[in-house]
This record gives structure tokens, C-alpha cells and sequence, in this order.
């Protein structure tokens, strides 16, 4: 993998060289969400109904210095669902890069559900070192929140009729969660461009053409006006491209 931008002529990036390019900035005062997707040349963001066909080596090696640098993962419910969700897990080197970051062991994941559709039986529940946080709204039925609680999750009510996102980065916030990984789905994207709430995007380029009906990786509400971003980041892994843009 190497950087085409900002140091063309830097060598063959290195795992603590990558930690450098998607460092969250020091001394957050607030949560500082970063957004990551892959698509395809033709804007598929999924082959098969899952984003694991587009991904590749460097991507998925990147992936996981996403989610060893944050605080927190966060996700919808459908994409934790799509994409079999669990909690995480510890390993050698997430041990080694979390210690020397100063890091929590493991970030727990934050699952966005309107209507706390994950169920206790969840592997994001069931089968993790760190008890996931639920965030979901007043509409949301009774049962199902008392069930996710007594399961061991951390239920967290932002909202009436749906999840209030600035509310629920005041959670995070006061959890002292505020390296925010954000792994989607294109719903949840949409809803935090509108509450302005994306400070970074990491849009891998996969090298291939789908023509398939697959949605692109926003959905959701329409803007008003587009929202700029500026180029931070490029790095190239054979015939993939590793974009990185900041507001």
C-alpha cells in the first residue's frame, strides 16, 4: 500500500504509517465521527447483498485500523444484521496498538435502532467482552428494550418517534466515546450528513464493475444544498484506491 497524497514519494506504508493518516484529532472536546464505506467503479455498495465482495487485502487492512484507533463502533441495526455483527474481540495486535494509543481494550459497538430490533440472542449481545450500546427511541416497544438491557446491553433512549443522532452523540460524548467509527449502513449516513454530524469519510474504490441494482452508500433524507469536503488522504493498494475526505 502506498500514499499517492499527501507524500507521493513516501515508501510502502506501514501499520503505525496508516495509523498516522486516520488519526482522529487530539483533545476532542465532542465526538469526531468518521465514516467508512467501500463501492464499487459503478457505485454498488454491495455484491450479493454484502460489501465483503468489493473489499480486498489493503481495505480490509485498513478496516481494521479503523476500528483498533476508535472509541466506539457505530452502525445501524440493519447493517449489523446484513453483515452478522459481533462484538470485538481481542487479539495480539489490537492489544499491542490500543495499550500504545492510550485506548480502551476493546470499543464497544453502538447499534442505531428505531425500534430496538436487535435481539437478545444478537451475537452483538450474546457474543462479546464488552456489552454493546443500544441506541433507540421513546416509540420503540417496552419489551424489547427491557429484554436487551436484562441481556446485558446498555440501552440508551434519544428520541420519540425515531433515534435523535445529536442526542445520541451527547451519550457517546458523556460515555467518553468520541472517536466515533462509523461503519454505516447508507441510512444511517444520510441522517448524519443532515444533522451534520460527519467530520471524515473513508471511501474505498474497489476496481470492479457491478451493473447490479445495489444502492449507493447514502439513502435517506434529501439536502437542501451539498455539503463540501476536502481531500486529506489518498492511498492505492494494487488496483484499489483508499480515499479520505474531511469537512
Amino acid at each position: 500500500m502506498h500514499t499517492l497524497w499527501p507524500d507521493p514519494t513516501a515508501a510502502e506504508a506501514t501499520d503505525q504509517a496508516l495509523e498516522s493518516v486516520y488519526a482522529y484529532p487530539e483533545n476532542l472536546d465532542r465526538p469526531w465521527v468518521q465514516v467508512n464505506f467501500v463501492t464499487s467503479l459503478d457505485g454498488a455498495v454491495s455484491v450479493g447483498g454484502r460489501s465483503s465482495g468489493l473489499s480486498g487485502p489493503g481495505d480490509q487492512r485498513v478496516f481494521h485500523i479503523h476500528r483498533d484507533i476508535c472509541d466506539v463502533i457505530l452502525v445501524g441495526a440493519a447493517t449489523a444484521l446484513i453483515e452478522r455483527y459481533r462484538g470485538l474481540k481481542r487479539n495480539e495486535v489490537r492489544a499491542e496498538r490500543r495499550a500504545r494509543l492510550g485506548l480502551a481494550e476493546l470499543p464497544p459497538v453502538a447499534v442505531v435502532t428505531a425500534k430496538a430490533s436487535i435481539t437478545p440472542d444478537s451475537l452483538l449481545v450474546s457474543d462479546t467482552i464488552v456489552p454493546p450500546i443500544i441506541l433507540t427511541c421513546e416509540s420503540a416497544p417496552p419489551d424489547r428494550r427491557k429484554a436487551l438491557a436484562d441481556a446485558g446491553a446498555d440501552v440508551v433512549v434519544v428520541g420519540d418517534e425515531d433515534v435523535d443522532l445529536v442526542a445520541a452523540m451527547t451519550e457517546l460524548n458523556r460515555r467518553g466515546l468520541r472517536r466515533v467509527d462509523c461503519e454505516g449502513g447508507p441510512r444511517l449516513f444520510g441522517h448524519m450528513i443532515v444533522a451534520e454530524l460527519v467530520d471524515q469519510l473513508c471511501l474505498t474504490l474497489s476496481p470492479l464493475l457491478t451493473a447490479c441494482d445495489a444502492g449507493r452508500i447514502v439513502g435517506g433524507p434529501t439536502l437542501t444544498a451539498p455539503r463540501g469536503m476536502k481531500l486529506h488522504a489518498v492511498l492505492r493498494d494494487g488496483d484499489f484506491l483508499m480515499l479520505t475526505y474531511r469537512r
